[in-house]
């Protein structure tokens, strides 16, 4: 069955409950807006320690988390996490592990992460997780020498020193001690987990998480943002359980049932580590630690997890849902499984193009006979990270919500739209050993100047939310004075050439009309291909069918977009996959865009060369 075209609309959707929505807004004297809910916070956790040690009286036997192990899964309850949870904390702080000297994890999500987390905040010691990007896929380590020197960690946990002993080599001048799980590399004086975990607790546990409150910083989070140089983002835990608090309140129906995660996204992010397993810990719930990401090779294994465990919501970024989409799309059983429980489809770290919206919409009403409803949030890192969040029914994609309770928004006009600025108990005191670039991020009245822009769904109708319109600083005008606004026309353009783009950047700064370099969904060319599809995107990239689908694609475009900013003129296909070193991708698979045209100068040349070139396809030839 093609999902993209069933009839769906007129399915009823999957009933949930939801907070009212009630907004206030306000026009300040200097022309700016105030846009805030009226309903009060509710009374949130003094700290995630709290939180955790409050979910283990609620559901002792309950799972915490899970992780593969061969064809089933390890397991580990409440009630044995906070055992081993103290154990640990008793470890960090005989240490005299502090802020000054906190606890760094270079290793990707796993059970053993998840309890050095949790031993963090019990006992009171900032926690920074590190992109495992910066480990194992850098060549030259140079964000992680930049984060290590920054923070002056005092202990350094990596799962296993085999993988990660170039990494451990390149910040040897650390004076940290390294904690493993394994030691394989057979390296010097590195210290066990599993000694750790044989820590007897003392009262100095119970002590350290007596003392703390919500200005204590529970974690550094670093962004990637437009510069080479990665900020550590002070995260408190006041802003984390607030946050939470926030949530549980716009989304009651959390509460009716036990909930369930499957989740890939990485912990050294917002997104995942604070956002959804906090989640999991704010109601008690089951995180099933989903080892795979949305790209080739390791997509399969999120397909098998999701083929396997039904989540009750499920998180993930518009890059993850173009990657499972196919697979949903041609396995039946898969997706009866997916959509069993499920109450809600979050979206979140980028703009999920309508088209997807449309087929994970088909497919919920294949499986189910039911829409399961799809909501969106915004926010960042220095937000801990949601400001909004859409709680009420959304007939498409593009809508971040409303300011969620506790938070207000300034909203400065910028051109025919809002520049955005945050305050409340979920934004960040600033960043870490660095007061010039906390001081610029404020303005005088105390609001962050987060650097996105918005409009409203409805000028007429504050309740109906906000729509994102760009990051400022990806917009550019052409020669003609016209400017482009880049986030909406990437959407629009991944909808109109689906199943085969993955992403793109939008090239036309400097000259008076567009042309854009793009990655392929390898997945979706694959299903447009069948069977004797190449295996490589190198291959995918100069493949006739290919280049034709985008060719034709655009061309419909263009007759349906006119305009110098919005018609594309030619397109090139990357086959290769976007640099982390160079700053290009984040591990959600936020792309960069800046980034990627500075550093592609030599495609940027062909793309914009007089001369015909294969890799690039002239949409108005």
């Amino acid at each position: 069955m093609n999902f993209q075209h069933a009839s769906h609309a007129s399915a009823p959707e999957r009933a949930i409950a939801y907070a009212p929505v009630d907004v206030t807004l306000t026009k300040g004297a200097d022309g700016s807006l105030r846009y805030g809910s009226r309903a009060p916070l509710d009374p949130y956790d003094p700290s995630l320690a709290n939180l955790f040690r409050s979910a283990v009286e609620r559901a002792p036997d309950r799972a915490l988390i899970s992780e593969r192990a061969g064809k089933g899964w390890r397991t580990l309850r409440y009630e044995d996490a906070r055992k081993q949870v103290d154990a640990l904390a008793a470890a960090l702080i005989e240490r005299g592990l502090s802020a000054e000297r906190p606890l760094m994890i270079l290793s990707a999500n796993s059970i053993e992460h998840a309890l050095l987390m949790l031993a963090g905040f019990t006992a009171g010691v900032p926690v920074a997780p590190i992109s495992v990007a910066y480990s194992l896929q850098s060549q030259d380590h140079g964000k992680l020498k930049f984060v290590t020197k920054l923070l002056t960690p005092g202990l350094i946990y990596v799962s296993d020193t085999g993988p990660f002993a170039k990494a451990l080599a390149a910040i040897k001048d650390s004076d940290a001690e390294i904690l493993a799980s394994r030691n394989t590399a057979n390296l010097d004086g590195v210290t066990l987990l599993d000694d750790l975990r044989k820590t007897k607790p003392t009262r100095a546990v119970e002590e350290a998480v007596a003392s703390i409150n919500g200005d204590h910083i529970a974690k550094f989070l670093f962004t990637s943002g437009s510069t080479d140089v990665p900020k550590a983002v002070i995260n408190t835990h006041r802003m984390l359980t607030a946050n939470q608090a926030s949530l549980a309140q716009i989304w009651p129906f959390l509460n009716e049932e036990q909930l369930v995660l499957v989740d890939w996204l990485p912990w050294s992010h917002t997104f995942g580590g604070n956002h959804n397993f906090h989640l999991a810990l704010k109601h008690a719930g089951t995180f099933f630690i989903d080892a795979g990401k949305p790209v080739p090779g390791l997509v399969e294994q999120t397909v098998n997890n999701l083929a396997e465990v039904s989540p009750t919501v499920y998180f993930n970024v518009p890059a993850g849902y173009a990657a499972i989409l196919p697979y949903l799309e041609k396995d039946p059983a898969m997706a009866e499984t997916f959509f069993a429980k499920l109450r809600m489809i979050f979206y979140a770290a980028a703009a999920l193009p309508q088209d997807l919206w449309a087929r994970l919409e088909a497919v919920s009403v294949s499986a189910t006979g039911q829409r399961v409803p799809m909501t969106s949030s915004w926010g960042a890192t220095e937000t801990a990270p949601a400001v909004t969040a859409a709680h009420f029914p959304l007939e498409r994609a593009g809508v971040i919500g409303v300011p969620m309770p506790g938070v207000e928004l300034k909203l400065q006009p910028y051109g025919e739209r809002w520049e955005v600025r945050v305050k409340g108990p979920n934004v960040t005191p600033g960043y870490w050993r660095s007061s010039e670039l906390t001081k610029a991020a404020f303005d005088e009245d105390g609001f962050y100047r987060i650097g996105d822009a918005v409009r409203f769904a409805d000028p007429d109708d504050p309740a109906a939310g906000l729509i994102y319109g760009d990051r400022n600083t990806e917009e550019f005008k052409l020669t003609t004075g016209t400017w482009v606004q880049v986030g909406a026309l990437r959407v629009g353009l991944l909808s109109a050439t689906s199943p085969v783009l993955q992403d793109a950047v939008i090239a036309g700064e400097g000259y008076d009309h567009l042309r854009i370099m793009a990655w392929l969904n390898v997945a979706g060319c694959r299903r447009l291909l069948g069977d004797d599809a190449p295996a490589s995107a190198a291959e995918l990239s100069r493949h006739p069918k290919i280049q034709s689908h985008v060719r034709v694609a655009l061309k419909r475009w263009n007759s349906q977009n006119t305009g110098q900013s919005t018609r594309i003129r030619c397109a090139m296909l990357l086959g290769d996959a976007p640099s982390i070193d160079a700053n290009e991708i984040t591990d959600k698979g936020y792309i960069n865009q800046r980034a990627v045209l500075s550093n592609r100068k030599a495609d940027l040349d062909r793309l914009f060369g007089s001369e015909s070139h294969p890799d690039v396809i002239h949409v108005d030839a």
